[in-house]
């Protein structure tokens, strides 16, 4: 046989085989054993895994197998029958472990898998969550940059600073190219070009306001993106670049009444201006959401704050009117108290003036009709008198009417007798009345109280006035006069819903009626008879003559004593009946002997004289001064007259008694010389009763001589009857003051 040159392998195949699945168990085990190990590490390192147990088992569960891999490393050579017994114990053990951990995966793998859900969608939420703070941070930037432009657009109220303001703040906010504004015109069909960001002076380009893409921009209130090839978006000239995006948006014009700018329109209807934004050419910049908010924000703020620019200019507009009117109204004040306080010095020195030759007239015709004369030369003087009487009440009519229209005029309250007063005005009428053969009649109600409260002359002056009418137009017939005390229905008047009486316990309201048998008046032309002047057409005569002011004075008196007048007639050639109403008051209570003295209207005293009783006059116009010594020396008065004040003081002596002064005299003080005479002489019973003649019928005059010491006041002009009733009167009582 021959010899073989082969290499034996030093391991039969068989036993290779068998060594490396010895090593294979050695390793396999070892892995196994290092596994539990460091599971073990991990759950001691790990303090929220959820499934500690489930990796206990499954600890059990590789530690098995190592063991049987280990166990298996005896069994490639000849082992006995315990190591064949334990090697199948841990391969049952290893076998139900392993079910077991299967089982409990199953059970686990959901919760697991719920778990990753879980852990996706909290991720999920913290990607919103960044998105939404990201977002609550760019509003925070946002309106920061809002609070800023609107502090830069309201810090001024002026309308061009404030559109102006807008623009440069929103370039520096958004890093704009171009940015403007677009008006209204006038005529409010176009918008134009009225501020722009770069041109200083922006061309004027109009464009229909009916175009498609402004149509769009005003129907929304947000900001709109529009193609910068728009009308309105060819702000800057074209080049080669790519135009950047454009946006605009409607401005409210509030109140655009108010508004004046430039050709804007004076419309109340709701109009809008359109602002234009452009972001910078050739860029990849794109508006934000933000963005637009921020321009729709400003939009508003711009608004308001032209809103209140308007309201400001107004405000100014309605101070500078107001101030020129206030100057006006304080221009025609100061003009108008001049004019009032040169109409007043115009009265008072007409009112002297012409009192001074009316008493010179009337003096000197009383004194006249004293004298011997034939009849037609008595008829001429009693004519002259009669109408001298007239001039003086028309001269009187007018100082009242004066005083009645610029609210001057007071009524002077004080308590009188109501039947005396009734009585003088029958007494002074009878004697006109029976010229003309009218019969004239007086009837006083029951209940009419004797007293009353109110103003005597005032009450005397209407009666007078009202009864006069009756009798200067009538011819024939008869006159009646009634007085009561008015009931509730009767003082209500339809044709005066105005008048609205108020009965009390403390006032009553007086109703006198005139009714006379005269010419009569059509009932249309009533209410032209409480007009100044007012000349009756209808009686178809020009002697029955004109209402002069008399009724347009009574009615005033009536009025300031809260009453109503009013007359009724039913034609022409049926008469007519006055009617008066008047508020007096009632006395507490009447003392006859503790009422003020009130002098009587003048009567006729007959012949009745002052032999010897010593009179001083003071009067600078020697022409009055020579009237009133006629007068006193026809009443047999020894009269001595002087000029000034200083020979009145050097004159005066306790054998006068009575003291005349005229205080209307210019450059003299007649109060002071009346308080200078109080002073010469200590005892009353030395000193002359100090009257003062006087043409002025203002309230402050008689107070003025009152305070003054004086004891009496007689208002010019004076007859003889007067004069004689005066000093009857003052030698009487020691006092006399002529009702003002």
């Amino acid at each position: 046989m021959e010899s073989c040159n082969c290499i034996e392998p030093q391991w039969p195949p068989d036993d290779l085989l068998m060594k490396y699945q010895y090593i294979s168990d050695f390793f396999i085990a070892l892995a196994y054993f290092s596994i539990p190990l460091e599971l073990i590490y991990f759950v001691k390192k790990s303090a929220v895994f959820p499934y500690r147990w489930v990796l206990v088992q499954f600890g059990a569960f590789i530690v098995l197998c190592g063991a049987t891999h280990l166990i298996n490393l005896w069994t490639f050579t000849v082992h006995s029958r315990t190591v064949a017994s334990v090697m199948t114990t841990a391969k049952v053990l290893t076998a139900a472990v392993s079910c077991i951990t299967a089982l409990m995966l199953v059970h686990i793998i959901p919760d697991l898998l719920s778990v990753k859900t879980r852990e996706l969608f909290l991720k999920n939420k913290a990607a919103e969550l960044d998105r939404e703070m990201g977002l609550i941070r760019t509003q925070e930037e946002t309106g920061r940059h809002v609070r800023m432009l609107t502090h830069e657009i309201r810090s001024t109220l002026d309308r061009h600073t404030i559109l102006k303001t807008t623009l440069v703040e929103l370039d520096r906010t958004l890093a704009l190219e171009e940015c403007a504004l677009w008006m209204p015109t006038r005529t409010g069909l176009e918008l134009q070009l009225s501020y722009t960001l770069r041109q200083q002076n922006p061309v004027g380009y109009t464009v229909p306001i009916h175009h498609p893409v402004i149509n769009q921009v005003f129907s929304s209130n947000r900001a709109v993106k529009i193609s910068p090839n728009c009308p309105v978006a060819r702000l800057r000239p074209a080049g080669k670049y790519m135009p950047g995006e454009v946006v605009a948006v409607r401005v409210p014009l509030l109140h655009l009444s108010n508004f004046h700018i430039n050709d804007w329109p004076e419309l109340s209807t709701k109009r809008y201006a359109l602002m234009v934004l452009m972001l910078p050419s050739d860029s990849a910049r794109q508006w934000h959401v933000h963005e637009l908010e921020l321009v729709e924000v400003v939009a508003d703020q711009v608004a308001v704050a032209l809103s209140h620019a308007a309201i400001l200019e107004e405000s100014m507009r309605a101070r500078d009117l107001l101030m020129d009117q206030n100057v006006a109204l304080d221009l025609a004040r100061r003009e108008a108290e001049t004019a009032i306080r040169a109409r007043n010095d115009f009265l008072a020195v007409m009112n002297h003036e012409m009192r001074t030759p009316m008493h010179a007239i009337i003096a000197l015709s009383s004194l006249l009709q004293e004298t011997e004369l034939t009849p037609e030369q008595r008829l001429m003087v009693e004519t002259v008198l009669k109408s001298s009487n007239l001039l003086a009440t028309l001269i009187n009519d007018v100082l009242d009417l004066s005083r009645l229209e610029d609210g001057s005029l007071q009524l002077d309250l004080g308590t009188f007798n109501l039947y005396a007063v009734f009585r003088e005005v029958l007494n002074l009428i009878k004697p006109i009345a029976s010229v003309k053969k009218l019969h004239v009649s007086l009837n006083l109600a029951p209940d009419l109280p004797e007293y009353a409260v109110g103003d005597e002359k005032r009450l005397m002056q209407t009666i007078l006035n009202i009864v006069g009418n009756a009798v200067k137009f009538s011819k024939e017939g008869s006159i009646s006069i009634t007085a009561f005390v008015a009931k509730l229905d009767t003082l209500r008047d339809s044709k005066a819903p105005e008048f609205l009486p108020v009965l009390s316990d403390n006032h009553f309201y007086l109703r006198v009626q005139v009714k006379d048998s005269g010419s009569g008046i059509n009932p249309p032309d009533i209410p032209k008879l409480f007009t100044k002047f007012a000349q009756n057409q209808s009686t178809g005569t020009r002697n029955s003559g004109g209402s002069g002011l008399g009724l347009a004075i009574c009615k005033r008196f009536v009025n300031l004593m809260e009453g109503h007048i009013w007359i009724e007639s039913e034609g022409l050639g049926k008469g007519c009946t006055a009617i008066l109403i008047v508020k007096l008051g009632m006395p507490e209570r009447v003392n006859e002997s503790k009422l003020p003295y009130m002098p009587k209207m003048p009567t006729n005293h007959g012949q009745t004289a002052f032999p010897g009783l010593k009179v001083l006059v003071m009067d600078e116009n020697g022409v009055s001064r020579m009237v009133t010594k006629g007068l006193l020396l026809h009443l047999g008065c020894d009269v001595t007259m002087v000029g000034s004040s200083d020979e009145c003081l050097r004159l005066v002596s306790h054998e006068h008694k009575v003291v005349f002064m005229d205080i209307c005299v210019p450059g003299i003080d007649s109060y002071g010389i009346t308080i200078r005479i109080h002073e010469k002489f200590t005892k009353r019973h030395e000193r002359p009763l100090l009257v003062a003649l006087t043409g002025n019928t203002d309230k402050v005059t008689k107070e003025n001589c009152m305070r003054a010491g004086m004891d009496g006041l007689i208002l010019k002009p004076v007859s003889l009857d007067k004069m004689r009733s005066v000093l009857t009167d003052l030698l009487e009582h020691r006092v006399f003051f002529e009702a003002i």
